[in-house]
């Protein structure tokens, strides 16, 4: 779906003190960025941020990075965080295409990455664009600390089993996998929905969610 192109999107982007520009030269400075060593969490595929700032919101000790390719869509998040009264001082967004992430944070600098209904790339010749591929995967190697893990959900099964299979193919180990999200009271604790999930699950869609991380050699 071509999304639409909103006046002056960009430029609101660019005074915005909310998102970090030259992000090609920030790798390893992310701490400078935000004033502190807490961790850093981050989410590729953003959308309209609702899901980052509520959990920006809810762990103050954690710094929080959303990355979002498409200005039409960023905007929405600006304009959320803008007009909040308390805007959360740990979030911080980047306008980017994901496949730069590691020039953008560096070796071990992040400890969780949040991947939340991605494009599924239908296509099997666009398989390498799928957020949780063998080529992503290796990506997020690079900038995850050695503890560090992904949390991706999503409605597709289809996407989901190949990102079952992707991990596994790649050695990472599975910590937690579920078809049916909002029936598993444990893992329901404490989770936060995106405008997504709202949506699919008032469909009635099953939401598939799997935590995994790289194995301990």
């Amino acid at each position: 779906m071509r999304l639409r192109n909103i006046r002056g999107s960009r430029e609101a982007i660019a005074e915005s003190r909310y998102v970090i520009h030259e992000e090609g030269t920030r790798a390893g400075t992310w701490h400078e960025i935000f004033g502190n060593d807490h961790p850093i969490h981050i989410e590729i595929g953003m959308g309209k941020g609702k899901f980052l700032m509520a959990l920006a919101k809810a762990h103050p000790q954690v710094n929080y990075v959303g990355i979002e390719k498409y200005s039409s869509v960023l905007i929405r998040a600006l304009e959320k965080i803008e007009g909040e009264k308390e805007p959360p001082a740990n979030l911080y967004f980047v306008r980017m295409d994901a496949e730069e992430i590691e020039n953008v944070f560096g070796k071990g600098e992040v400890e969780r990455i949040y991947l939340n209904f991605s494009d599924p790339w239908p296509k099997d010749r666009h398989a390498k664009r799928r957020l949780t591929s063998r080529e992503f995967l290796a990506r997020y190697d690079k900038i995850l600390c050695a503890d560090g893990q992904v949390e991706f959900k999503t409605d597709n099964r289809a996407l989901f089993d190949f990102s079952v299979e992707s991990a596994k193919e790649a050695g990472w180990n599975l910590k937690t996998l579920t078809y049916d999200l909002h029936h598993d009271p444990k893992l329901m604790e404490g989770n936060l929905m995106t405008e997504y999930e709202e949506r699919f699950s008032a469909l009635g869609n099953p939401i598939h969610k799997l935590i995994a991380d790289r194995e301990k050699k």
